[in-house]
């Protein structure tokens, strides 16, 4: 697995992740639900990797469950991408790498899926903050988001007996 220095998230890179993300952590919420909102808009097909969405009867900002999923999702997305520098790696808080990986895999999430999920992330990040953003921000956020989705990628293989 390529490591975060061979591929490279320059300072420049982390203080405008670092810059943005001090911006949008108060609204978290707000913006994780937006995130996974745009998800299912591009790709509404993705809902049905989600078993509290298949059989859900609400309209999707009402389910209860998809709220703190996108929340815990987003801000660990944001976590991990601020820390990349710092730790050298992708660090998750709160699940491990493996879960993550294994439930990648056992949910069927395939690479477009994860494209998708990258360009949601940028537009939501892009309107959250419309006054930082540049083309230097969002290389900074998508090459973070990249080396996370390559460390889940790694991980993603039925669960060892």
């Amino acid at each position: 697995m390529t490591t975060t220095l061979e591929r490279g998230f320059t300072e420049e890179q982390e203080a405008l992740v670092v810059k943005s993300w001090n911006v949008m952590k108060k609204n978290s919420g707000e913006l994780g639900l937006k995130f996974f909102l745009k998800i299912f808009e591009i790709a509404p097909s993705a809902q049905k990797l989600f078993s509290f969405l298949r059989d859900s009867t609400v309209p999707l900002e009402q389910n209860p469950k998809l709220k703190p999923h996108a929340v815990s999702v987003f801000v660990m997305t944001c976590d991990s991408a601020v820390q990349l520098r710092k730790a050298g790696k992708v660090t998750v808080r709160e699940s491990n790498l493996k879960k993550l990986g294994a439930t990648h895999f056992r949910t069927g999430v395939a690479n477009e899926h994860f494209e998708v999920t990258k360009f949601a992330l940028l537009e939501t990040i892009k309107e959250a903050v419309p006054e930082m953003w540049s083309p230097a921000m969002k290389n900074a956020w998508g090459e973070a988001y990249d080396q996370l989705v390559d460390a889940i990628k790694y991980e993603m293989k039925p669960p060892s007996s």
